[in-house]
């Protein structure tokens, strides 16, 4: 009598002659089934059962797993700087001086505001003219009012009439939920800026980013906060000479910090 896989095959004789049988049991029962047949002096040959296809994969599995993961982790050792420089850029669309441009003809019913936006746009345009007289432009320009009035395309009409390159981003797009990162997005703008000068870089609802310190949840460890510190640093660490202007939007200016107001930073403001 055989056993393999709770399945017992074996030969009755007797004296009619012998036949052949076959009898599944379940598993629970092979130890007492297996007592029994041996108290009954039965010959029981147990067969181990052949291994399949299935158990070698399973005996190759986990090393295929660690071998894999070993793989993937000198992967992102090798790309894994490029991606974190890559997460810190800055995500402002630049639209180039070759783009078509947005005029101060085409803003409509802010004859003000573009009047004071002239200087801006000539500085841009001639800027060794105003150097030899000795004046000073404003580093930064915020334009406050009601959504839909016109402050980014100002922004955009100040570009395009003087012809250099503009960076666009919003507020938002400086906070994320990781340490650093809006501070390293600050400076790489501000770099952009620069190897592009004489450029403007644009920051739409700057209040986002800009709201008063020491509001946020996490004190001063905030990354908004940390956000802002950079936004500030790089503002005073660059003059007018660099050719980089400045301008910000909000339909809030009584929450900004008071330190972004203060002269040398948004200094002018144009409603």
């Amino acid at each position: 009598m055989k056993d393999r896989s709770n399945q017992l095959t074996g030969t009755i004789e007797s004296d009619d002659g012998s036949f052949d049988f076959v009898v599944n049991y379940p598993a629970e029962y092979a130890s007492d089934l297996t007592k029994q047949l041996k108290a009954a002096n039965v010959d029981l040959e147990v067969d181990a059962e052949a291994p399949t296809i299935f158990d070698y994969l399973l005996t190759f599995v986990p090393y295929l797993l660690i071998f894999g993961l070993f793989i993937f982790v000198i992967m992102q050792m090798q790309g894994g700087g490029s991606r974190v420089m890559q997460f810190g850029r800055s995500k402002a669309k630049q639209v180039s001086k070759d783009a078509p441009k947005v005029l101060f003809s085409d803003v409509a019913g802010a004859e003000e505001a573009v009047e004071e936006l002239h200087e801006i746009k000539e500085f841009l345009a001639s800027p060794q003219k105003f150097r030899a007289m000795g004046a000073k432009i404003p580093k930064g320009v915020l334009l406050y009012g009601p959504p839909g009035t016109g402050k980014t395309l100002l922004a955009r009409a100040v570009a395009g009439e003087a012809g250099v390159p503009f960076f666009s981003i919003s507020g938002s797009d400086f906070v994320e939920m990781f340490v650093g990162v809006g501070a390293s997005r600050v400076r790489d703008l501000f770099e952009q800026a620069k190897q592009n000068a004489p450029s403007i870089v644009f920051i739409d609802e700057i209040d986002a980013v800009g709201r008063h310190r020491g509001a946020g949840l996490g004190g001063g460890h905030d990354e908004r906060e940390q956000t802002l510190n950079q936004l500030l640093v790089e503002l005073d660490g660059f003059d007018v000479k660099t050719g980089v202007i400045v301008i910000a939007s909000t339909n809030r200016p009584d929450i900004l910090d008071p330190a972004l107001l203060r002269p040398g930073r948004f200094d002018r403001q144009i409603v």
